[in-house]
């Protein structure tokens, strides 16, 4: 089955929520059918797996992140309870980045992974590279710093290579072809598998696909933006030519808007959410701020309609972000082993999502 957001109709499909595909084949390749795993331990709806872009890698629908908690919100415990509640329950990609609580979440991750002993084989982990600290070679995508974090991640994480190593923002200080070349030769020595953008516009990332084209380099497999209901231009609209003319995969962050659609702030903002931490102001800000009061009404029919669905905001709105085939997986976040055991209830659901159910979200939004 090959899938294809077309050019034409992605301005309507934005407007009206709708998803068109055709059977069309990228290229010199095809899409198969995304594939179901049920674990043995599992709680939950048997796993789905999805191909990231046009790779032969196989991810998890629903993935498992770090972002805020490891190493800062949560204690190395829960962490752990987390991490292999998520794997017990056929989630196989956990996401992670230098920036996290400053390495720290990389090393929890890593001793997890570590006292897991899970196969290597049956997990793909990745990191970013960015921020890695205050001195001038310690931030960006130069050919150095892209070479020290990813030698650091692989120490924090304790593993031989990285699946997946994402250019966290795109670095106007760096031509895009150094950063192509470091990233290319990082996979032909084997310490990175599939390399990636994450928030990088559509014309740095197609710049990026022309130069190792040029240049017979490894180019890259994945972007990893924000997409959710109030996110939603340039995940459906300015990246849809790379979906169809490039195989790019997908890895979301915050498909509930950072908890704002599973309506933990229709009422207030309690004390133990992750925008009530020193250093999230900005986030505090966006989610309710002054400017914030049209959104939170928005979240609050949101949650209102998944009420009536008989599920909750958390699962509804990450639904309606994996039935866009376009995605390759959603990344969730948990301060709390019940939290993380909701969210894996999304794959149920899916189901729900009907014609009808989605022109209400439409209307809302």
């Amino acid at each position: 089955m090959c899938i294809e957001v077309t050019k034409k109709k992605a301005t309507e499909a934005q407007r009206h929520g709708d998803f068109y595909f055709t059977n069309l084949s990228f290229r010199n390749f095809k899409l198969s059918n995304f594939s179901t795993f049920q674990p043995f331990n599992s709680l939950f709806m048997e796993m789905q797996y999805r191909r990231l872009g046009k790779s032969g890698l196989q991810v998890s629908v629903l993935s498992f992140g770090s972002w805020v908690t490891f190493g800062s919100q949560i204690g190395d415990d829960v962490a752990e309870k987390c991490m292999k509640l998520a794997y017990d329950n056929g989630v196989n990609f956990f996401d992670n980045a230098e920036a996290y609580a400053s390495g720290k979440s990389e090393e929890v991750m890593g001793n997890i992974l570590k006292k897991m002993n899970w196969d290597r084989s049956s997990y793909v982990v990745s990191t970013k590279v960015f921020w890695g600290g205050k001195k001038p070679n310690q931030l960006g995508l130069s050919r150095k710093h892209i070479f020290d974090a990813c030698h650091n991640g692989l120490k924090r994480l304790q593993v031989d290579y990285l699946d997946l190593y994402f250019c966290h923002r795109p670095d106007p200080n760096t031509p895009i072809e150094e950063t192509v070349r470091a990233m290319s030769d990082l996979i032909s020595q084997g310490k990175v598998l599939y390399w990636g953008t994450s928030e990088w516009s559509a014309a740095q990332i197609e710049e990026a696909y022309q130069i190792a084209e040029d240049f017979n380099l490894n180019p890259p497999t994945m972007e990893q933006p924000q997409y959710n209901l109030f996110n939603r231009d340039r995940f459906e609209i300015e990246y849809a030519p790379l979906y169809h003319d490039r195989g790019m995969g997908t890895t979301i962050w915050s498909p509930t808007a950072s908890g704002l659609l599973t309506g933990k702030y229709n009422t207030g903002t309690p004390d133990d959410t992750r925008i009530s931490r020193p250093g999230m102001e900005w986030l505090k800000e966006k989610l309710v701020g002054p400017d914030s009061k049209v959104n939170l009404e928005k979240a609050k029919k949101f949650t209102a309609l998944a009420k009536e669905l008989g599920v909750s905001g958390a699962c509804l709105s990450i639904a309606w972000v994996i039935k866009n085939p376009n995605v390759s997986t959603a990344i969730l976040g948990a301060s709390k082993v019940e939290q993380l055991e909701e969210n894996l209830k999304t794959l149920e659901v899916l189901p729900l999502l009907t014609d009808e159910v989605m022109k209400k979200i439409e209307l809302i939004f």
